[in-house]
């Protein structure tokens, strides 16, 4: 039984898995980005756990592009 040892090996079920789950995560992130005047491409580092953490705390404390345009903009 020694070639029908599936661990370790990545298959098409395994990408098609990724790609779906990259989908529902980069897809409502990078629109929800978009609406907060960061650019969407910042949604990539929701895939890796412990730098999403991080980005998700910095874009908790940062001032944000869109309320220093609104700012600007009031009378």
């Amino acid at each position: 039984m020694m070639g029908s040892d599936m661990m370790g090996q990545i298959t098409a079920w395994h990408a098609i898995i990724f790609a779906l789950y990259a989908a529902l995560v980069l897809y409502p992130t990078g629109r929800i980005l978009r609406r907060l005047g960061f650019s969407p491409l910042w949604s990539v580092v929701a895939l890796f756990p412990v730098v999403n953490l991080i980005a998700l705390w910095v874009l908790a404390m940062v001032p944000w592009p869109r309320d220093a345009m609104a700012r600007t903009s009031s009378p």
